[in-house]
């Protein structure tokens, strides 16, 4: 079995492209660690990330982040479990302003012009059979 979770928070201050760097690169290690995938979206100091993996890795990474100091006015958006993955490619996919890449990073999708990223709708909450 395999759960989805889906939370927003505030950044405690902006990050520039070393951090958000820094950032993913020890997210990537430990979501692989962990056995989780999934997307973080980072815009105007605001994150919102989905993970997917184990129901067990996926407590233990909600305790860990609600102990973050990075993260503040953390807000849990949906959890639930889930048949599939939808992120099996990235242990950590990550959308932001073009402006942030760095080369090498796995995983990066900038957000169009809106601040869209067309990874976020993969986040979507599953649809009942027949719907």
């Amino acid at each position: 079995m395999l759960e989805r979770l889906v939370y927003r928070s505030t950044a405690h201050h902006d990050l520039g492209t070393l951090a958000l760097f820094q950032l993913l690169t020890a997210a990537q290690l430990r979501n692989e660690q962990l056995q989780i995938t999934g997307h973080l979206l980072y815009l105007d100091g605001q994150f919102t990330q989905c993970i997917e993996g184990p129901p067990e890795s996926i407590e233990q990474l909600w305790q860990s982040l609600q102990r973050d100091e990075r993260h503040h006015q953390i807000e849990l958006l949906m959890r639930g479990p889930t048949e599939a993955r939808r992120f099996s490619e990235w242990s950590m996919a990550f959308s932001t302003y073009a402006s942030f890449y760095v080369h090498g990073l796995k995983g990066f999708f900038p957000v169009d012009d809106s601040g869209q990223s067309p990874l976020v709708p993969l986040c979507q909450r599953e649809h009942a059979p027949g719907a």
